[in-house]
């Protein structure tokens, strides 16, 4: 089996992939579709909070844990790829794989063939989650392709019809934006997000809603809008990321939610990995 761990700067997202290669196939799912868990050999998922202060031992306890709760020993992980934000955490979560799977993990970033050409000046600024993200789309929808990851930041990558990932923009994710927004306005409270009933909103919290998700929608549309002009074609758009079907449903151009994107960017890459 194949463990695959994204991790983010706010959330550690852990996936088990059964070990068969995938079949590059393009998907046929129409707008605002999911792809099903098991999607591309994806057994099982677990999201865990990233802690900078956890040892390799404690993130090891946390794997051994997990994996037994689908009733999977660690002996039976024949290989692990990382795709990691946080560089603190690159010599962690190495060592904790190695102590707990005994094998040594694949660390994503410059010089591991990806499927995609990366064309950034300085390639290595750009995050690694985003080239997993293009390498996913290209492989899953084709180019053209955009990439819309609703994370601690919202990013929006570009894919050209030819596979090359081309650079993007980010942007202030809504979680941050939503803190800052109650850290600093005294009267505002938080609420829990979720869509609105309506635009015009008629209480403090119908407002609320209103602003942050229509405005992070209409945000996802001026984007695309923008790519899609500077691309020269129509470009298929995938959303992605832990908010992705709260705020992708509201958009008018996002055709594809897939919230395993990164996860199945990564065993992508691994079976590429096994090509070469």
């Amino acid at each position: 089996m194949l463990l695959a761990i994204d991790v983010g700067n706010t959330n550690v997202v852990i996936g088990l992939f059964s070990q068969e290669a995938l079949t590059g196939q393009r998907s046929p799912f129409e707008r605002q579709s999911f792809l099903p868990e098991n999607a591309f050999g994806l057994l099982a998922h677990w999201r865990i909070s990233t802690q900078t202060s956890r040892t390799a031992d404690e993130y090891g306890v946390i794997l051994r844990s997990l994996l037994s709760s689908v009733g999977v020993s660690e002996k039976q992980i024949a290989g692990s790829i990382v795709c990691n934000v946080v560089p603190p955490l690159d010599p962690v979560l190495r060592k904790a794989v190695e102590t707990t799977c005994g094998i040594e993990p694949l660390l994503v970033g410059p010089g591991v063939d990806t499927g995609v050409k990366v064309c950034y000046d300085p390639v290595e600024e750009v995050g690694p989650d985003r080239v997993v993200n293009a390498a996913a789309a290209f492989h899953i929808y084709g180019g053209p392709a955009i990439v819309v990851d609703y994370g601690t930041a919202t990013t929006f990558d570009a894919v050209s019809a030819e596979g090359h990932y081309i650079g993007g923009a980010i942007a202030p994710g809504v979680g941050i934006s939503m803190e800052a927004l109650f850290s600093r306005a005294a009267r505002l409270r938080r609420i829990e997000l979720k869509p609105p009933i309506k635009a015009i909103g008629s209480s403090m919290t119908e407002s609320l809603r209103s602003g942050i998700l229509y405005g992070f929608a209409g945000q996802t549309d001026e984007m695309v809008r923008r790519f899609q002009s500077e691309l020269g074609s129509e470009a298929k758009v995938i959303a992605t990321g832990g908010l992705a079907e709260l705020i992708a449903p509201e958009t008018r151009t996002v055709q594809h939610i897939n919230p395993w994107l990164t996860l199945q960017g990564l065993k992508i890459i691994w079976d590429r990995q096994k090509q070469l």
